[in-house]
C-alpha cells in the first residue's frame, strides 16, 4: 500500500459536478475561489468538500463477499447453504460459518481493501481540505468510523492518516486502534454540526460510533467502559433530532431517506450509488418474476432455523424473512423446474425454516430468505435503499445495555428494551437477562450488520449452533489479515490463531 500524499489544488469545477448532483444551488460557489472555500463555515460548502468521502464507504458494503457478508455469515443468524455446485464458492462460505476461515479467504481481502481504500480517500481529501477546520473534523469522524470497522473486524491494524508516508506501515496493536478511534472522534465534537444530515457525520454520528467503542471496549482492550457508552448514548437521546419511527420497516424502504430513525446510513441510489444487491444475494432464482426484477437472483443468503423460530409470530419484525409460498406478480405460484426429486414441496417455491444441510447439497428452496428490506417491484440488481448503519433504536438498546451492565436491576433498561418491543407489537419484559437482551438485538437487527459484535460481546459467538457443530476459538474473533496484504508489506504481524 502506498501511502504517501502530497498537496495540490483541485479546481472548483470539480466541486460544482458534485454539487448539481445534490440539489445544492451551483450558484453559491460559481465565484469562490480556493482559499474562501478552505475557510468557509457554510455547511453548502462543507458538504461538498467532504462529499467525495463518502462513496468509497458505500462502495461494497451492501454487497456480496465483503465486510457485511463476513459479519453475517460467521454469524447465527445466516448461512449460504452449498446446493452441488451452486454456492461451492471454493468453500469459503461453509468456512467462514464454521470459523475456519483463512488468511487466503477473497472475503477476509475484499472486507480489508474496502476499509483500506475508503481511508485513502478521506486522508487524500484531507490533504487537499484540511485547511478547512470543519471539513477536517467531519472527515477525520468519518476516518474513525471506518477504523472502528477495521478494529472490530481484524483487530490489530496499520493507523494510515494524511502524514503516513511510509508505504509498508506496521501494525498497531488494538488498544492503539481503539484510543485513535476514540481521540479522532472526541477531539472533533466540537467542530461537527448538530444539524439533521443524511448519510453524512454529524455531531450524534460521532456519539453513536463512540457508544458502539465503548460498549465494545472491554472485548477490544479488556477495560470496561459502560458509563462512557451510557454518556454516549444520552448525548444522541438529548440532541432530539431522532426518534423510533412508528413503522418499524418504513426504516428499510425504497427511498427510505424520511426515516427520523435512521443516525446514519450509506445512501444507495440503483443509478447514481450503486452497490446494495440484497435481493440478488437473498431470493430464489424464480423470485425474478415476484417482483418483476430486471436480473435473475442467485439463490444464496438464508437465515438459520434457530435464528428465525427466536421471533414470535406476533412480532411485527417477523416480516422480515421471506417465509411459505412464493408467487408471482401475477398471483400464480412460483415454480422451479430444478427443483431436486427429494424436495419434499417439489417444484412449487416454498421458503421453508428448516435446511437440511450447510453442505454440499442443500436444496434450492430451503432456508427462510432475508426481506427486511423491501425489493422495489421492477427493480434492476442494485437497490435504491439507503442501509442503515446506525438506528435511534440501536442508540436506546445501547444505553439499555450498559446500564443494565453496571446494575442488573436497572429500571430505565427496562424501560428502554420495552419501547423497543412495543414498536414491535411485544408485550414488556419483566426484567433483563443477557439472553433477552442478546435476542432482543438479533430480532430488531437481523441483516444490519451487528450480529457478529453482538455474539463476541455476550460471550456466544464460539458457540456451536447449526452448520457449525462444533464451538470454535476465540482466536476466531477477529479475521486474519490477509495474506496477499502480509505478502505486500512484510511489516504486518498476523494475529493469532492463523
Amino acid at each position: 500500500m502506498m501511502m504517501n500524499y502530497s498537496k495540490r489544488v483541485v479546481g472548483l469545477i470539480i466541486l460544482l459536478g458534485w454539487v448539481a448532483s445534490c440539489d445544492v444551488e451551483q450558484e453559491l460557489f460559481s465565484d469562490l475561489r480556493q482559499e474562501t472555500v478552505l475557510t468557509s463555515d457554510d455547511p453548502d460548502v462543507i458538504a461538498v468538500l467532504a462529499a467525495s468521502a463518502y462513496s468509497p464507504i458505500v462502495g461494497t458494503w451492501g454487497g456480496h463477499n465483503s465486510l457485511w457478508s463476513l459479519h453475517e455469515i460467521s454469524s447465527d443468524e445466516m448461512a449460504i447453504t452449498q446446493k452441488g455446485a451452486d454456492w461451492e464458492d471454493g468453500g469459503q462460505w461453509i468456512r467462514v460459518h464454521r470459523h475456519q476461515y483463512l488468511p487466503t479467504e477473497e472475503a477476509v481481502l475484499n472486507g480489508w481493501n474496502y476499509c483500506y481504500s475508503a481511508i485513502g480517500t478521506v486522508n487524500n481529501l484531507l490533504v487537499t481540505f484540511g485547511e478547512n477546520e470543519f471539513v477536517k473534523a467531519e472527515l477525520e469522524a468519518l476516518r474513525a468510523l471506518i477504523y472502528w470497522w477495521l478494529l472490530d473486524a481484524y483487530g490489530n491494524v496499520p493507523i494510515i492518516t494524511e502524514e503516513t508516508t511510509s508505504s509498508s506501515p506496521p501494525t498497531n496493536t488494538r488498544q492503539e486502534v481503539f484510543n485513535f478511534v476514540e481521540s479522532s472522534l472526541v477531539n472533533n465534537l466540537d467542530l461537527l454540526s448538530t444539524d439533521l444530515t443524511f448519510g453524512r457525520v454529524n455531531f450524534y454520528v460521532a456519539q453513536t460510533i463512540l457508544a458502539k467503542l465503548y460498549l465494545n471496549a472491554e472485548v477490544y482492550t479488556g477495560t470496561p467502559r459502560w458509563q462512557d457508552a451510557v454518556d454516549a448514548c444520552q448525548e444522541v437521546i438529548d440532541g432530539g433530532l431522532y426518534s423510533l419511527e412508528p413503522v418499524f420497516f418504513s426504516n428499510f424502504a425504497t427511498r427510505n431517506n424520511g426515516s427520523m430513525e435512521n443516525i446514519f446510513v450509506l445512501n444507495y441510489d440503483e443509478d447514481n450509488a450503486q452497490g446494495f444487491n440484497l435481493g440478488q444475494m437473498t431470493l430464489h432464482y424464480a423470485s425474478q418474476q415476484t417482483y418483476g426484477l430486471q436480473e435473475q437472483p442467485w439463490n444464496g443468503y438464508s437465515s438459520l432455523e434457530d435464528f428465525y423460530n427466536s421471533f414470535d409470530e406476533n412480532d411485527v419484525r417477523i416480516n422480515s424473512f421471506l417465509e411459505g409460498q412464493q408467487f408471482a406478480l401475477d398471483g400464480s405460484i412460483l415454480i422451479d423446474d430444478s427443483a431436486e426429486p427429494a424436495d419434499p414441496d417439489g417444484p412449487p417455491v416454498n421458503f421453508t425454516p428448516f435446511i437440511t444441510e450447510l453442505t454440499p447439497n442443500a436444496l434450492r428452496q430451503e432456508g427462510v430468505r432475508v426481506g427486511k428490506f423491501e425489493f422495489a417491484i421492477g427493480a434492476g440488481a442494485n437497490l435504491s435503499n439507503s442501509f442503515p448503519i446506525f438506528r435511534y433504536a440501536d442508540v436506546l438498546l445501547m444505553k439499555a445495555e450498559a446500564l443494565w451492565r453496571m446494575n442488573n436491576g436497572d429500571t430505565e433498561a427496562l424501560a428502554l428494551v420495552n419501547e423497543i418491543r412495543s414498536r414491535a407489537n411485544m408485550p414488556g419484559f419483566d426484567n433483563l437477562t443477557a439472553a433477552r437482551l442478546l435476542a432482543e438485538r438479533g430480532r430488531e437487527f437481523f441483516a444490519e450488520g451487528h450480529r457478529r459484535t453482538d455474539l463476541i460481546r455476550f460471550g456466544r459467538f464460539n458457540d456451536a449452533w447449526w452448520g457449525k457443530p462444533n464451538a470454535s476459538s476465540t482466536t476466531k474473533n477477529i479475521f486474519p489479515i490477509p495474506d496477499f496484504q502480509i505478502q505486500v508489506n512484510t511489516n504486518l504481524q498476523q494475529n493469532d490463531g492463523y
